[in-house]
């Protein structure tokens, strides 16, 4: 069950976005600012893949990097099959590549096409935080792809402050609050004397007013 300062403060965000007039469903955004920790040090930047206990209300789009059976397997898995033949095609065209990567929330590569992706793409993918997770050719990609279809990222790079996005408005403010509470609990985790570490974490629609929960 979530928070109840969440869940109230989710209301209050839903609540405050009713008077926009808006023609599509707004995302659900957290923003975090930690404090007294030092993200110039590689080792203390988060960067978490997180699976919401309630899904993101719109599920991210995945791309894998297949040949073969494995490319077989993901047709109708996965939202876009790149075959090693158009790999070398995408380096050369880097404004129809970066249109992909933009597009699409996480990618997944067959692991022998990692060297030619992290050579020919890598400037690309790297730099977005979007490198391929390498899989076995022969693996049944269902499970992870369900997964990836939930997740969210939670990154700071250098920044105190960074951003996620915790469901749609449509979802149940529940629900919304219990996602919430898991990216907080993963966080707190992930920091030196956990909840110390955090300044501020707010919740607020794409179009509407903050609302603080920390």
């Amino acid at each position: 069950m979530a928070d109840k300062n969440t869940i109230e403060a989710v209301e209050k965000a839903l609540e405050g976005s009713k008077k926009l007039n808006r023609k599509f469903k707004q995302t659900i955004d957290l923003a975090v600012t930690l404090k007294n920790v030092s993200l110039n040090e590689s080792k203390n930047r988060i960067d978490e893949e997180i699976i919401l206990p309630n899904g993101r209300g719109k599920e991210s789009k995945i791309a894998i990097f297949a040949s073969g059976e494995l490319a077989l397997k993901a047709k109708g898995k996965v939202d876009l099959i790149v075959k090693p033949e158009e790999i070398e095609d995408l380096s050369g065209d880097k404004k129809k590549f970066k249109k992909i990567v933009d597009d699409y929330d996480f990618f997944i590569a067959e692991a022998p096409l990692m060297p030619t992706i992290g050579k020919t793409l890598g400037v690309i993918l790297g730099p977005r935080g979007k490198m391929p997770k390498p899989v076995p050719p022969q693996i049944d990609i269902t499970g992870i792809v369900k997964n990836l279809r939930n997740t969210v990222i939670l990154r700071s790079k250098a920044n105190k402050t960074f951003h996620t996005i915790a469901g749609k408005e449509e979802m149940d403010k529940e629900k919304i609050a219990e996602n919430i509470d898991a990216i907080i609990k993963r966080l707190e985790s992930k920091l030196e004397r956990g909840r110390m570490n955090i300044s501020s974490v707010y919740v607020k629609t794409t179009m509407g007013p903050s609302v603080r929960i920390i």
